[in-house]
Parts: C-alpha cells; sequence; structure tokens
C-alpha cells in the first residue's frame, strides 16, 4: 500500500511538474498588401487611402510549460508600424487680395509612425516532450493592440483580437537557448476611418535568448 500510494505521488508530480521560461525577442512585423489599406479620408472611396506599413518589433516572453507538451505564455511587445497619409491637393492664389493673380496647386503626402504596443496570452503544445533540446511547438492566443499617434499617447486606440503560429525552442546549455517565432495577429482596423473594411493581420518574424529554470 506504501509503495503504490509514493508511485502515485511521483506520477502525480510528473504531471503536474511545471518549468519557466523568459524571453527577450526582437524581430520584424510585416502587414501583407491586401490588409494595409486601413480606410479613407472621407465617405468617397476615391478621396485617398490610408495605408499601413510594418517596421521593428521589441519584447519579452514568459512560458510556464506544464507536464510535457503543454504550456502557457504571457507576454508584451512594442512595435513601430508607418501610416501614409493620402496626397492632399492645395490651390493657392498668387496675386493680391481681391486681385486676379496666377493659381498654384501644391501635392503634399505624409508619412508618421505610429507605436502599437502589444500584450498577450498564448496557449502552446510542444511536438517534443519536456526535456528534448528541440522543441518546436504551435501556439493560438489572444492579444490586445493599442495604436497611437506620434507625441499623442493620450488618445490610444485599443484593438482586441487573436494570434496563431508556431516557432522552434532550441537549449544551448543548463539555463541558456534560443528561440525563433511566427505568428499571425488578427484584428480590426484602427483609427475609425471611413471605408475601413476587412481586417487588420500582422505577421510577426522574431527571434530571441531564453533563459530556463
Amino acid at each position: 500500500m506504501v509503495r503504490l500510494l509514493c508511485l502515485v505521488l511521483a506520477c502525480s508530480a510528473s504531471v503536474f511538474a511545471q518549468s519557466f521560461e523568459a524571453s527577450l525577442i526582437g524581430g520584424t512585423l510585416s502587414i501583407p498588401s491586401k490588409s494595409q489599406v486601413i480606410g479613407t479620408g472621407s465617405a468617397d472611396p476615391a478621396s485617398g487611402n490610408y495605408t499601413m506599413y510594418g517596421g521593428f518589433r521589441i519584447g519579452a516572453r514568459m512560458a510556464l510549460n506544464q507536464g510535457r507538451f503543454l504550456g502557457h505564455e504571457f507576454g508584451y511587445a512594442y512595435s513601430r508600424t508607418s501610416l501614409d497619409i493620402p496626397a492632399a491637393t492645395l490651390t493657392v492664389g498668387t496675386g493680391l487680395p481681391s486681385q486676379p493673380g496666377s493659381i498654384a496647386t501644391v501635392t503634399t503626402t505624409t508619412s508618421i509612425s505610429t507605436p502599437a504596443p502589444q500584450g498577450f496570452y498564448n496557449f502552446l503544445v510542444y511536438f517534443a516532450p519536456e526535456g528534448f533540446r528541440v522543441r518546436p511547438f504551435a501556439t493560438g492566443g489572444v492579444q490586445f493592440t493599442a495604436f497611437s499617434l506620434p507625441n499623442d499617447y493620450g488618445n490610444r486606440e485599443t484593438k482586441y483580437g487573436v494570434n496563431y503560429g508556431g516557432g522552434l525552442k532550441v537549449k544551448l546549455v543548463e539555463n541558456w537557448g534560443f528561440r525563433l517565432d511566427v505568428r499571425q495577429y488578427n484584428m480590426s482596423k484602427p483609427f475609425k476611418l471611413y471605408n475601413n473594411t476587412g481586417r487588420l493581420l500582422m505577421w510577426e518574424f522574431s527571434g530571441g535568448i531564453s533563459f530556463l529554470m
């Protein structure tokens, strides 16, 4: 009876054993062309497109691995995207007031950076058990992304969505390793512009250094 109890306790400890990982990541954020247009300046679809492009991405992830094949991950990332504002045509009179004069047409275009900090939770499924040096994994989860314009952090617009992807974790030495991640983030488009149909898709391609316990 005592031996059976010891065996049950040992199996339970193995099933519920957990390991901890902390990672610093860096990489790029890419927006596919079909998702780049986030709206127009007026209700007229021909009034000009506001177009968002990807940029760099840095962040941190913490994973709590449960059992041999499962894990839970929390993280924060900062991304810097850019937004192209459509050209505006201005008609300027060069003559004196109340007098005829020549007319000059000036076309201006503007590109601004758009910070996009993000927090997320993901569920992990590994294709190799705990203890293997090379562990491919698939992942899915939820996130929030807070878009804002430069120097206007008090006026953020937060979008909620889902993400999915996969990656690879490699253990180099006892407490250190590296990881590679590919994920797609899916959410509604920010800034409440006209004709903002469809979803905003963002691809993350990143790598990082991990501390393992």
